[in-house]
């Protein structure tokens, strides 16, 4: 599959990880959001992100130039209609993805693949709502994008093998990342294992048996994690881990997956993680912890 441009639909925290490494790749992004304001503050976002990696001698002034002068804000899904492969990736809402979907199809040619981001929902559920279901498949991105070299190709019932083998080729020979086939069930793999992790931490902490910092050292240095399970649930937002674990509870019905009561306080009170500067830990406005 050539592949020449990419469309990306929704630029939240993944949708921008998403975008910089398209573009890093290579290929033309084109990117949408809700609006003009959501839009500005996600590629003023990507920006800050490449002068991070300038700072650290990771990246030139030239390399940058050209990675934003990849990306390309639209403002209409129409304008996705010339674009090889979309990918959906915003808020874990299933109307909401449905409904893009349903536009896609009826935008985008039949020879266009369509893909989710999703770390939960059902890819037969959304390949559901279009004409061509076979050509629907889930590219679960891995938080950071840029630094995880995975991605979990999510096979619908009715995802095609020249889908997923056209998807597979695309990753791994376009954006280098390690394709992992996954068929479809709540959480897939990297989600239900980490999601599991980060409740069975908080049980740990309520119970007072170590502090966030101390359960988070044990886990980093003794088991060679990157994060420990506190800050792993800060950068991948608080809300959005109740939301998976919630999903999952729903769909398997086993009390593994009941949300601990001190994530559901947090994410009460407005303590997200990373994006809202505090969490577990205390986050600066770059997302570094203070």
């Amino acid at each position: 599959m050539t592949v020449r441009s990419v469309g990306v639909i929704g630029v939240g925290t993944m949708g921008q990880g998403i975008a910089e490494l398209l573009a890093f790749n290579g290929l033309d992004v084109f990117v949408i959001e809700q609006n003009d304001e959501k839009l500005s503050a996600s590629m003023a976002m990507i920006e800050q992100s490449l002068d991070k990696q300038i700072e650290k001698w990771a990246l030139t002034l030239a390399e940058k130039k050209l990675v934003m002068n990849r990306i390309h804000p639209v403002k209409r899904l129409s304008a996705f209609s010339e674009c090889q492969l979309v990918i959906e990736t915003i808020t874990e809402d299933i109307d909401s993805k449905r409904e893009i979907f349903e536009q896609l199809d009826r935008i985008c040619d039949s020879s266009i693949i369509l893909a989710s981001n999703t770390s939960t929902l059902s890819m037969t559920e959304l390949a559901s709502v279009t004409a061509n279901p076979e050509r629907v498949i889930g590219m679960h991105f891995v938080y950071p994008v840029m630094k995880t070299g995975l991605v979990e190709l999510v096979r619908g019932l009715k995802t095609s093998e020249e889908t997923f083998v056209k998807t597979k080729h695309f990753v791994e020979n376009i954006i280098h990342k390690k394709g992992v086939m996954v068929f479809e069930s709540p959480g897939f793999v990297t989600t239900r294992l980490i999601c599991l992790l980060i409740n069975e931490a908080l049980h740990v902490l309520e119970e007072g048996v170590a502090t966030a910092e101390d359960i988070d050292t044990a886990m980093r240095i003794g088991y060679s994690f990157q994060n420990g399970p506190f800050e792993m649930a800060d950068r991948f937002g608080l809300d959005a881990v109740l939301a998976a674990l919630e999903r999952m509870f729903r769909e398997y019905g086993e009390l593994k997956y009941r949300p601990s009561i001190v994530l559901k306080k947090m994410v009460r009170a407005g303590h997200l993680g990373a994006k809202s500067g505090i969490g577990f830990f205390k986050y600066d406005k770059d997302g570094d912890r203070i």
